[in-house]
């Protein structure tokens, strides 16, 4: 090899694909879950940023903890540190702030419905975007019939689950908004799992967390959360178990894009969201118990998952289109590069 030649770090082997859509799909559960005890948590205390806040703040000292204690998620910031990635790769972390905040606002407006769809179908667009472009370590992924056919049944999938839930007023910008924060959604599955790539899974989480947290408690901070009367908090130790699941999601995540990209790993997820949040309303006291749309929903969005999948064979990740060099498929763990966007 030529001297000062870029020398590419080991990529870590990508899970089997089922393997990780079925870990994808249990993180979706544990998303739905997250979802419910973020949004009692914010109505309790009185402001429904207090949730994310919780969410955002608990995750970080968990991740934090976690570098402390552990070498490897040391080893793993060093090896970000010296892979040199452009600066763009870590605000992967501001996509999931964005959607969190946006539900937080948005869905009493809106609605639960519209906001679901409205995200799903932004996070549909935004996986067949960044895996065409090859912003995650999968490399470039063809814009198939197969993907296209199954970010549109995830979307309707998603829509039949919705029937019979509440539809506020649909404020156009407000709905571009959201499908501007699905889209955010599926750049923070591409850019943490490139981070990933480069470092180690508990560097892109580190990343992760530490973008979008400042983020929750500036708007926070700015909407008054934070400086008006103090909030009512309430007692119930699982109200602040937010930020544990959001580590085991982004964790997911991490594991499921490398593996079958954005767009498969984000139709997981929902479809894991779906199964969650049939299973909090047929379990909770007074939940409105088992609801065919949403259990068709779920069965279908799963089935769309694994209809973007069709036609890929049991090639490699990254045989998918091969990248060049200086692409935005190029390998995330080359030292010294600078892809651009």
């Amino acid at each position: 090899m030529a001297a000062g030649a870029a020398v590419p770090s080991p990529v870590p082997r990508a899970l089997p694909p089922r393997v990780a859509l079925t870990l994808v799909v249990l993180a979706g559960v544990a998303s739905a879950a997250q979802g419910a005890v973020n949004a009692e948590l914010g109505e309790r205390a009185g402001d429904p940023s207090l949730g994310a806040v919780v969410n955002n703040v608990g995750g970080a000292l968990l991740v934090g903890l976690g570098v402390l204690a552990l070498p490897s998620a040391r080893t793993g910031l060093v090896a970000l540190r010296r892979a040199r990635l452009p600066w763009w790769t870590y605000l992967g972390g501001l996509g999931g702030a964005a959607i969190v905040l946006a539900g937080a606002y948005i869905v009493p407006v809106l609605g639960v419905a519209v906001f679901t769809i409205s995200q799903v179908a932004g996070g549909s667009l935004g996986g067949l975007a960044v895996d065409r472009a090859g912003l995650a370590p999968v490399g470039r992924l063809a814009l198939t019939r197969p993907r296209v056919a199954g970010a549109l049944l995830g979307v309707a999938a998603v829509t039949l689950a919705q029937l019979g839930q509440p539809v506020g007023d649909l404020a156009l910008g407000l709905v571009l908004l959201t499908v501007a924060g699905g889209l955010g959604v599926a750049l923070q599955s591409a850019l943490n799992a490139r981070v990933s790539a480069a470092g180690s899974a508990a560097a892109g989480m580190v990343v992760n967390f530490a973008t979008a947290t400042p983020v929750v408690l500036l708007v926070a901070a700015l909407a008054g959360a934070l400086t008006g009367p103090g909030p009512t908090w309430p007692g119930d130790w699982y109200l602040y178990t937010g930020g544990l699941l959001g580590v085991v999601i982004v964790a997911a995540l991490l594991v499921g894009v490398p593996a079958v990209g954005v767009l498969r790993t984000g139709l997981a997820l929902v479809a894991g969201q779906l199964g969650g949040a049939l299973l909090l309303d047929a379990l909770l006291p007074g939940g409105p118990g088992l609801r065919l749309p949403v259990l068709a929903g779920a069965l279908l969005t799963l089935a769309a998952a694994l209809v973007a999948g069709r036609g890929t064979g049991r090639r490699g990740p990254r045989d998918a289109v091969p990248p060049t060099a200086t692409g935005p498929g190029a390998p995330a763990a080359t030292v010294g590069s600078a892809t651009p966007g």
